[in-house]
């Protein structure tokens, strides 16, 4: 059975907030963990909050997360930056992804709008005349495109029958 999508919004109530805090911080511990056994990587985690606890909760030991933290500190800027964003970037690189969505779906609409006045236009229904100079050059581009597609059909399937 699915959960309903939970709101993403600070928590008023204190005892929830607190029970919500202890299960999130066990499932994302419990993650870290599974990610370092199935990938066979090094990893820790810290979880600080002032809110519930005195000190941080650090996984899997302090020991541990102050070796990795001294290894990555070693290696040069370079690889220290590879793939890490920040929430500016990480915006920016999301804003990119959908900026380039938008304009691929806006091209196959535009391109199925001009499918279907030409589908209109070769019914008889008298939508030509609507249309500007532009957008009847491209319904000519694609019905010429659709009777080179039909020409090249025909060849096919006459081939195959002459087999």
């Amino acid at each position: 059975m699915s959960r309903k999508k939970t709101k993403l919004a600070y928590i008023t109530n204190d005892s929830a907030r607190k029970t919500t805090y202890k299960k999130r911080t066990k499932g994302l511990v419990k993650k870290v963990r599974e990610l370092t056994t199935l990938c066979g990587i090094e990893a820790f985690a810290v979880i600080n909050s002032p809110d519930f606890g005195s000190q941080a909760e650090v996984w899997p030991s302090l020991e541990d997360a102050r070796r990795l933290l001294s290894e990555f500190k070693k290696l040069p800027l370079s690889k220290q930056n590879n793939k890490m964003v920040n929430q500016e970037s990480f915006l920016e690189q999301s804003l990119a992804k959908a900026t380039q969505q938008l304009r691929k779906l806006s091209e196959e609409n535009r391109q199925k709008e001009l499918e279907e006045v030409m589908f209109e236009s070769l019914s008889g229904k008298g939508i030509l005349q609507s249309l500007n100079a532009m957008d009847l050059d491209e319904v000519g581009r694609l019905v010429k495109q659709n009777l080179t597609d039909i020409d090249d059909r025909i060849r096919v399937l006459t081939k195959a029958s002459h087999s």
